[in-house]
C-alpha cells in the first residue's frame, strides 16, 4: 500500500484521504512540504514565518480538501493557497511594523541583521553557499511583492506562466511582464551571479 501512495498521483492521494486514508494526506504533506516552504522562504524572507504560512497551508488541506474540484491541478490549488496566505502575511507584518518583511531585509543592511536557515536546510538547491544565499535572498527581497512572487514561482518553483496566472488570479499578459520586470531588477543586483542562480530565461 505504501508503494501505492508513493506511486500515486496527488489527485488520487487527495481522494484517498477524502475517504478516510490519513496516510494519504501525510504522503501530500511530504511531497510538497519542501516545495511550499522553499516558496514561502523566498516570498517572506524570514524563515520561521515562511514555516508557518506553510503549516497553515498544510492545516487548509487537511480541513477543505473537499473543496477541491480539479478545475486546475492539484499543485496549482495548493500554491494558490500557500499563495494567498503568504500574501496576507506580508500585509499583516507591514500593519504591524509599518514596514514589509521585504522591507525589514532591504539591501543594504549588515548581514549580520537577517535570518538565513541552519546550513542543515537549504529552501532549494540552486544555491551552493551561504554566501550565494545571502545575496539571492537579499535580491529578492529589494524588488517589489508582486514581481517577487511571480519571479519565485517561474525561476525557483519552474512553473507555467499558465499556472502563475491561475495562483496569481493575474492576466497572462501581467504575468510575463513582471516576471520580466523582475528579471531585469534582479540582474542589476545580483550581476554576474544571475545567470548562475537563475538559469530559466524563457
Amino acid at each position: 500500500m505504501q508503494v501505492a501512495r508513493n506511486s500515486a498521483s496527488d489527485e488520487e492521494l487527495l481522494q484517498l484521504f477524502l475517504k478516510g486514508d490519513e496516510a494519504a494526506f501525510v504522503a501530500l504533506m511530504r511531497r510538497y512540504k519542501e516545495p511550499i516552504t522553499t516558496y514561502t522562504y523566498r516570498f517572506l524572507g524570514n524563515y520561521d514565518d515562511a514555516v508557518d504560512v506553510a503549516q497553515e497551508t498544510f492545516v487548509r488541506l487537511y480541513r477543505f480538501g473537499h473543496s477541491f474540484v480539479g478545475e486546475v491541478k492539484f499543485s496549482t490549488w495548493l500554491y494558490t493557497i500557500a499563495s494567498n496566505l503568504a500574501r496576507t502575511e506580508l500585509k499583516r507584518y507591514r500593519r504591524r511594523n509599518g514596514v514589509s518583511l521585504g522591507e525589514a531585509f532591504s539591501v543594504g543592511e549588515d548581514e549580520s541583521s537577517w535570518d538565513i536557515p541552519d546550513e542543515t536546510y537549504m529552501p532549494d538547491e540552486l544555491v551552493d553557499s551561504t554566501r550565494i544565499a545571502q545575496d539571492v535572498q537579499k535580491a529578492l527581497l529589494s524588488i517589489s511583492p508582486s514581481y517577487r512572487e511571480m519571479v519565485v514561482l517561474r525561476d525557483v518553483q519552474q512553473l507555467t506562466y499558465e499556472e502563475i496566472a491561475v495562483i496569481t488570479n493575474t492576466e497572462m499578459g501581467t504575468v510575463k511582464s513582471r516576471i520580466n520586470r523582475g528579471r531585469a531588477q534582479l540582474q542589476v543586483l545580483l550581476r554576474s551571479l544571475y545567470n548562475e542562480v537563475f538559469p530559466s530565461q524563457e
